[in-house]
């Protein structure tokens, strides 16, 4: 019988030795390592990209103090400070330390170094300068609009939060047109008093308010910036309030976000058609240049931005920055919205801005020089236009409203 074929059977795998196996965990070590590091650096990303959303639209509670205060006379009435562009500038400024318990004006500078500003005190107003070591640098120089010697009405204006309290400083005339007074990001409406004077001098009764979040008027619910797309409510219960008291011409003033406030009140009020001119101090015409410009001095990567500008967009992502309604930039934008405006527009900006890039309130002048008249300073800084030269300011606020708006309503 012929003899069957032995069964074959399948070669045995060797096992690896040390060296294998070795290697073979190298690789998984090396990929996992790999692994980790991309979700390390998505992980950085996306966490910076939350930051940067929270950032925009979050108000600042504690206000850092940053300005080295290295000596203080008060015999000699002299503060010494840590030299910076905004502390060595002319001009007359507030200087608050103590956790903002404290409040020093200043005025002209008397010596500078390499490091330091010396500078003349004006009056100190709360505090004791002489135990500070740090203060806040600002353009905010009264406190109320009492110190201008001015009659002034403490009133509340009704806004779909509630009740904000804000300041009337009226003209002898009961039939004079009327300003609305609206402050920035981060300060209140003591901001604006600086702007009385001058409309005092034109004729005008003044209505100086308060808007959600700044700590002063009733918060959102929220409690988180709408850049100009919320607070224009609290500026339209404003025109709703002077119209009460028989306003048929509205001038609106803005300082920084305010103004973006302002423009936002100028396109989406039923009570616009009150509204004969619009001036804007340091203003955000288009926050996407705001943003740029600030990620590009902070040198963050560009995706960064443009994700964050996505997010507070976005239905759903937008809870990620705290907000209860998306915010989209692209609707604050009043460059490319330029053909919506109506009415005449001051512009009084710095080129030397440091926050707001007066590029922005270029174009829009470009955009609409029918109705927009840009007068541009060069070393004034952020809203301190006033501050550093309150004659060139006045005289252009002065000039505008008697020859284009007082003109445009005869």
């Amino acid at each position: 019988m012929p003899r069957r074929p032995a069964a074959v059977r399948p070669a045995r795998r060797s096992r690896p030795g040390p060296a294998g196996r070795t290697a073979r965990s190298a690789g998984f070590l090396a990929l996992g390592a790999g692994v980790t590091a991309a979700a390390f650096g998505v992980a950085v990303v996306a966490g910076s990209v939350v930051a940067v959303a929270r950032a925009v639209v979050t108000p600042d509670r504690k206000r850092t103090e940053r300005v080295p205060i290295t000596a203080v006379d008060l015999e000699s009435r002299t503060v010494t400070l840590g030299r910076s562009p905004d502390t060595e500038l002319q001009g007359r400024y507030s200087l608050w330390f103590g956790g903002a318990t404290g409040h020093v004006r200043v005025g002209e500078v008397l010596a500078v170094t390499d490091t330091t500003v010396t500078r003349r005190i004006i009056a100190v107003d709360a505090g004791d300068p002489t135990v500070a070591r740090r203060g806040r640098w600002g353009g905010w120089f009264y406190l109320t609009p009492g110190e201008l010697g001015v009659p002034v009405e403490d009133v509340d204006v009704q806004t779909p939060n509630g009740p904000a309290p804000a300041w009337v400083v009226r003209a002898e005339d009961p039939a004079a047109p009327w300003a609305v007074l609206v402050h920035g990001r981060g300060v209140t409406r003591a901001e604006t008093i600086r702007a009385v004077p001058v409309f005092r001098a034109a004729g005008y009764s003044v209505l100086l308010v308060s808007w959600r979040n700044d700590g002063v008027a009733p918060a959102s619910a929220d409690g988180r910036y709408g850049l100009g797309s919320t607070e224009w409510e609290d500026v339209d219960a404003g025109l709703d309030w002077v119209a009460q008291q028989g306003a048929t011409s509205v001038v609106l003033m803005g300082w920084s976000m305010g103004g973006a406030v302002v423009l936002q009140t100028l396109v989406r009020s039923t009570l616009a058609h009150l509204v004969s001119g619009i001036v804007l101090d340091s203003a955000v015409v288009d926050w996407n240049a705001v943003l740029k410009s600030q990620s590009r001095a902070l040198r963050l990567p560009r995706p960064v931005r443009k994700v964050a500008q996505w997010v507070l967009r976005t239905p759903v992502l937008h809870r990620i920055a705290g907000l209860d309604q998306p915010i989209d930039l692209r609707e604050l934008d009043m460059v490319a919205r330029a053909d919506e405006l109506h009415v005449p527009i001051l512009l009084l900006h710095s080129d030397d801005d440091g926050f707001v890039p007066s590029s922005a309130a270029q174009a829009l002048a470009a955009a609409r020089p029918d109705l927009v008249q840009l007068e541009v300073a060069h070393v004034a800084r952020h809203t301190k236009l006033w501050n550093h030269d309150a004659d060139w300011f006045d005289a252009r606020i002065l000039a505008w409203l008697t020859e284009v708006v007082a003109a445009d309503a005869r």
